[in-house]
């Protein structure tokens, strides 16, 4: 059941990457979202990617939730002076309060925690502990490698072929967006 309105999160990158590219779409993501009406679920970090959709949420008007473990508060310079914020005690808890306020997932480009996070929630979706939409914004083919190596494992006999229907990569904010409102109306 989709909340009104809408709230989607956001895992991405406490960096901003090699390509300007990914700043960019984070920033025009968290752009249309806010005009879009729906609420932005992060990881409260007003550094790389993360600050990116952020700012650009809020500074279009956008309804945000932060969430951020106490370990990482200074680290992360989280933004205590806009949208709400939730700070917990870990990282586990962190993942699990942005997934249960929210409606879809997406991954943009990132590191090993953008990797956690998404295999995390792919996770949950195998074992039917949800069935909410999953998306991998694939900014210059970012997340090809990470498709790649889930149709290796389904290949390999590590994984039902049903795990790569659990997720759909996008190359664009448009075509993201496009099947976000699909999946929110």
């Amino acid at each position: 059941m989709v909340s009104t309105p809408p709230s989607v999160c956001v895992f991405c990158g406490s960096r901003d990457g090699a390509d300007p590219g990914y700043a960019s779409a984070a920033a025009q993501l968290g752009t249309q979202m806010a005009q879009a009406g729906w609420r932005l679920v992060y990881g409260a970090g007003d550094v790389g990617l993360m600050g990116a959709v952020s700012r650009a949420a809020q500074a279009a008007g956008g309804n945000t939730l932060g969430v951020i473990p106490v370990h990482l508060m200074a680290r992360e310079a989280a933004r205590r002076d806009r949208g709400s914020m939730i700070v917990t005690e870990n990282m586990h808890e962190r993942k699990k309060v942005m997934y249960m306020n929210s409606d879809a997932l997406v991954v943009l480009p990132g590191g090993a925690g953008s990797l956690d996070e998404f295999f995390e929630v792919l996770t949950w979706r195998q074992l039917s502990l949800h069935a909410k939409p999953i998306y991998l914004l694939d900014i210059g083919g970012f997340w090809g490698p990470l498709v790649a190596l889930v149709d290796h494992c389904i290949a390999n006999g590590f994984a039902e072929p049903d795990l790569r229907g659990y997720f759909t990569s996008l190359g664009s904010v448009d075509a993201l967006l496009d099947a976000l409102r699909a999946d929110l109306s």
